[in-house]
C-alpha cells in the first residue's frame, strides 16, 4: 500500500547491496542473494528500489559521492596540498595489509565490467572521475602556489596523471601486492612530482 512506513533502515539495506555489488559484481549477483542480504522480502524491493538496475546506479551513485566527499575534507585538512596527495596515495598501502579491503575500487570494477555498453553506468562513472578531477586539479594547483611543484606544469594534466597512478595502485592491491610496494610506488609518484621542471 502506498505510504506505508517502511519496516527496515534503508541506509543499512543500500550499505549492504553496495558491499555485495562491490565484492561480486553487477553480473554475478542475483536478486535472490540482495534480497537475503538487504533483509527484504522481493514486494519491498521492488516497491523501494524499483529493479536491480537502479539499485546498483545508487549504490554507485552513493560510492563517487563519498570518495569526492572524503578527498575534499582531506584535502582541506592536509598540512598542505602535497601532504594530501601523499596521504590518497599511501591510502591505497594500508588497503594492501587489509585482507578484507582487497575488492579493488568499486567505481573501476564497474568499468572493467560494463565498458561503455550502458550509457547511465558510464554517465556516473565520468562524473565521478570529473568531480574527483577537480579535487586533484586544484590541490595540484595549490602546491604549485606553495612552490612544491613547478608552476609550467598543467594542473590538469597531472591530475589526470594522479587519477591514473591511484586507479594502478588499487588494481595492484587487487591482485595481492603488498603494502611495501604499494608504499614505494606512492613515494616515487611523489618524488616525481616535486621533480617536474
Amino acid at each position: 500500500m502506498a505510504g506505508r512506513p517502511r519496516k527496515f533502515d534503508i541506509d543499512t539495506a543500500y550499505n549492504a547491496a553496495l558491499q555485495l555489488f562491490w565484492a561480486q559484481g553487477y553480473e554475478a549477483t542475483s536478486l535472490d542473494q540482495l534480497v537475503s542480504t538487504m533483509g527484504l522480502s522481493k514486494s519491498s524491493f521492488y516497491q523501494t528500489f524499483e529493479s536491480k538496475h537502479s539499485l546498483f546506479q545508487n549504490c554507485l551513485l552513493h560510492y563517487g559521492e563519498l570518495l569526492v566527499t572524503d578527498a575534499t575534507k582531506g584535502l582541506m585538512e592536509a598540512s598542505s596540498p602535497l601532504e594530501f596527495i601523499h596521504n590518497v596515495l599511501i591510502q591505497n598501502a594500508k588497503e594492501a595489509r587489509n585482507p578484507d579491503a582487497k575488492k579493488g575500487c568499486f567505481i573501476m570494477n564497474t568499468v572493467v565490467e560494463f565498458a561503455q555498453r550502458d550509457p547511465k553506468i558510464s554517465k556516473i562513472v565520468t562524473a565521478h572521475l570529473t568531480a574527483m578531477k577537480k579535487v586533484f586539479t586544484q590541490a595540484i594547483s595549490s602546491a604549485q602556489a606553495h612552490g612544491d611543484i613547478s608552476k609550467d606544469a598543467s594542473p590538469i594534466e597531472l591530475a589526470d596523471y594522479l587519477i591514473t597512478t591511484i586507479i594502478g595502485l588499487k588494481t595492484q592491491v587487487k591482485s595481492g601486492a603488498s603494502g611495501s610496494k604499494i608504499k614505494k610506488i606512492a613515494n616515487i609518484t611523489i618524488s616525481s612530482l616535486k621533480s617536474i621542471d
